[in-house]
């Protein structure tokens, strides 16, 4: 709880449970903490009639379908409840898209006015020709159309690339539902009177699919609305009813609970602590199927003591016995927990590549200089015009950027080296720092390494003072070293008075004096020397002497 007075409460809830984004679902979670009432982990579903066909070509174009009937839901007393509702309802169903379903991609919701269809329905692909009237629309536009010019249409078109086949839900006088996961037709709009509903959901995700149909049907029975399940005929032939409302079980070990939270639980307390979070402690007993010996934390040995405890469906945050763990001690109460060292020794040992970034930063430290972290964010004025370096292939560009300082993934590290100084231009000199960090180069991760010093009296000496420092703690041979001239105009240096690094004929950085028209740019008026370089270059190049 982030804040509360007499007439509200402030809660803040995490992107690991979903299943909190609805006013309903969050009450039903309240009602179980609380411990005012039991409410049960399985979601009751009655048998239903209307049935879900999916045509073969589904599986190459949003291979998951998903769907349920709710009947009988209490929308509303008045029309300013009734409209509440529906508002609710589409706030829950955008929070769940941008969540669970990954903005779309990996599930899409429809809900529909049941009572304006003709079951059973159809799920099939049609052309880019193929026209309806879309959801608030007038007019039919085609599926082409839908996706250079509706609002929605453009917003998810990239969802659609590469298609010459689309999605559209039908019923029975092939009437469009929905064309997933783009938007809904017109004649299934929920009004004030829907009090029967139709859920699709369609994606790539399962278990993302299934638990946006849950919530969305828990949501609507905390309503007083009946679930029916729908009769699923797949593209290969399987038939079944979907969804199932039936809780999950999971074997948690004596053993991870102890290791976790250091104290051992009474059956009673453990129920208790579990019951707050929806769940129910089905058994404790002795394993009798499992590996004979400790592996992981999480393996439920023979002949030790495990708890079966069920979890409903709809929690897919549950994925590991670890996080029933997690559910274990928010029941309980942290504050309840023992305050103790922890008794688990793990030795750490470091990685191969790790050697040479501490070698490196042990070398910059040795020079004087101050390891700092910047963002891995800029911008392409930063990048390449300002330094007058090449743009590198494979750029990675934001595509919804909230500043136009942070519009790519950086290529180089010296310019926020650079912007760094700027910042602190007020502070007193010398200011002398280093970083070792990532770049994104062909869509994919590097590291390089830059330094810069902005102090009076070094210059062109100093920085070659440094390259040739970390080269000899490295342990780079003196004759497989050169240093050339840097082309005029090349990089952000005065002209005569830049250098490249070459390591057995191989380029591997830069060094040298910042131009002060580079300065300048990024408002900087003190003489700076500085250089940037490849460390995976120098990591294939000059052998390790650690391993």
């Amino acid at each position: 709880m982030d804040n509360n007075d007499q007439k509200s409460i402030e809660v803040e809830v995490f992107p690991d449970r979903p299943d909190l984004l609805s006013h309903e679902t969050i009450a039903r979670a309240s009602r179980s903490f609380l411990s005012s009432t039991e409410v049960g982990v399985d979601l009751p579903i009655f048998p239903g009639e209307i049935g879900l066909s999916v045509d073969p070509e589904l599986e190459e174009v949003r291979p998951i379908v998903m769907g349920a009937v709710v009947r009988g839901v209490n929308t509303g007393s008045n029309p300013e409840e009734r409209e509440d509702f529906i508002q609710s309802l589409m706030d829950h169903q955008e929070k769940l898209h941008m969540t669970l379903g990954r903005k779309r991609k990996f599930a899409s919701i429809g809900v529909h006015d049941l009572n304006s269809l003709k079951p059973p329905f159809r799920v099939t692909t049609v052309a880019s020709t193929y026209s309806f009237i879309p959801l608030a629309g007038s007019e039919e536009m085609s599926i082409e159309q839908i996706l250079s010019e509706h609002p929605k249409g453009m917003e998810y078109a990239h969802l659609m690339e590469g298609l010459d086949r689309f999605p559209v839900i039908l019923d029975s006088e092939e009437r469009v539902l929905s064309f997933p996961p783009i938007i809904n037709g017109n004649h299934t709009t929920v009004h004030e009177g829907t009090k029967d509903f139709f859920i699709d959901v369609t994606g790539w995700d399962e278990r993302s699919c299934e638990s946006c149909l849950l919530l969305v049907c828990l949501s609507m029975s905390e309503r007083g609305g009946r679930i029916e399940s729908i009769e699923f005929s797949g593209p290969d032939g399987e038939e079944k009813s979907i969804p199932q409302g039936g809780a999950r079980k999971h074997r948690v070990p004596e053993s991870l609970i102890r290791k976790i939270l250091g104290l051992q639980l009474s059956s009673d307390e453990l129920s208790r602590a579990i019951a707050k979070m929806g769940g129910n402690l089905e058994e404790s007993r002795t394993v009798t199927d499992g590996p004979n010996g400790r592996g992981r934390w999480a393996d439920c040995v023979v002949g030790e003591i495990e708890h079966l405890i069920s979890m409903p469906r709809w929690r897919s945050d549950i994925m590991h016995p670890v996080d029933i763990v997690e559910d274990i001690a928010i029941g309980f109460g942290f504050e309840n927990l023992p305050e103790t060292l922890s008794k688990t020794h793990l030795d750490a040992i470091p990685l191969k590549t790790s050697n040479l970034n501490r070698r490196f930063g042990e070398s910059m430290r040795a020079c004087g200089l101050q390891e700092v972290q910047s963002l891995t964010l800029s911008n392409e004025r930063d990048q390449f015009e300002n330094v007058r370096w090449p743009q590198e292939e494979g750029m990675a560009l934001i595509s919804n950027p909230i500043t136009s300082e942070h519009t790519v993934l950086r290529q180089y590290i010296l310019p926020s080296l650079l912007r760094l100084l700027a910042a602190n231009r007020h502070h007193e000199l010398p200011q002398r720092v280093y970083e070792l960090g990532t770049v994104v180069r062909r869509f994919k991760n590097y590291q390089r390494v830059a330094w810069t010093c902005a102090e009076v009296g070094s210059g062109f000496t100093s920085s070659k003072g440094i390259a040739q420092a970390f080269l000899r703690d490295l342990g780079a041979e003196h004759e497989d070293v050169e240093f050339i001239p840097v082309e005029p105009g090349h990089g952000p240096w005065i002209s005569g008075r830049g250098g490249l690094i070459l390591i057995k004929g191989k380029e591997i950085g830069e060094f040298g004096e910042i131009d002060p028209e580079v300065s300048v740019k990024f408002g900087i008026k003190s003489p700076i020397q500085a250089g940037e370089i490849d460390l995976e270059g120098v990591r294939r190049l000059i052998p390790d002497p650690v391993s």
